[in-house]
C-alpha cells in the first residue's frame, strides 16, 4: 500500500473524527481535534493512502524535553498494514527533532494490539492509572520510550 504522512488540515477533521468514533469507546470531540491544529507544541499528522484518503492519524504533544502520544488511531479496515507503526515512527522522529528526552502514553490494559505496537518501538511499562478509562472502566498502562537516554 502506498502511504504518505502529512500534517493534518482542517479539511481532514471529518475523516479523522469518523475513524476516532469507530476506534474508541471514549472518542475525542471534533473540537478537540480542531484545537490541536496550529498549536506549535502539537504534532498532528495523517496517514493517507494512494487516493489521499485519511486512514490513520497521530496527535502528540512536545513540551520542554517530554512528549506524549495523546492519540493514535488507524481505520480498523486497514489494521495490519503497518499504518500505526508509520504514524508512531513519525511522531517519535518529530520528538527527536525537537530534542525530546522521553515520550509517554497511556493505553488500555486490554488493548493487546496497541501494546504490541508500542513495545515494538521500545516503549516500556512505567505505571498504571487505575480506572483511567470510563467506557468501559479500565486501567491505563503508562508507557515510556527514552529518545535521548543520556539526557534523562
Amino acid at each position: 500500500m502506498s502511504l504518505t504522512v502529512t500534517p493534518a488540515t482542517p479539511a481532514d477533521i471529518t475523516q479523522i473524527a469518523a475513524i476516532e468514533r469507530v476506534a474508541f469507546s471514549d472518542p475525542w470531540s471534533t473540537g478537540s481535534f480542531q484545537e490541536a491544529l496550529g498549536n506549535p507544541a502539537v504534532f498532528f499528522a495523517c496517514a493517507r493512502d494512494a487516493g489521499r484518503t485519511v486512514v490513520g492519524y497521530v496527535v502528540a504533544w512536545f513540551v520542554a524535553d517530554e512528549g506524549e502520544i495523546a492519540n493514535l488511531a488507524v481505520d480498523p479496515r486497514r489494521w495490519g498494514a503497518g499504518i500505526g507503526q508509520t504514524l508512531l515512527d513519525a511522531a517519535l522522529d518529530e520528538g527527536g527533532r525537537r530534542g525530546t528526552a522521553a515520550v509517554y502514553l497511556e493505553v488500555r490494559d486490554s488493548n493487546q494490539r496497541a501494546k504490541r505496537l508500542y513495545r515494538s518501538r521500545g516503549f516500556e511499562d512505567v505505571g498504571r492509572r487505575r480506572g483511567y478509562y470510563q467506557h468501559p472502566v479500565e486501567d491505563a498502562i503508562v508507557l515510556r520510550r527514552l529518545l535521548n537516554p543520556k539526557d534523562v
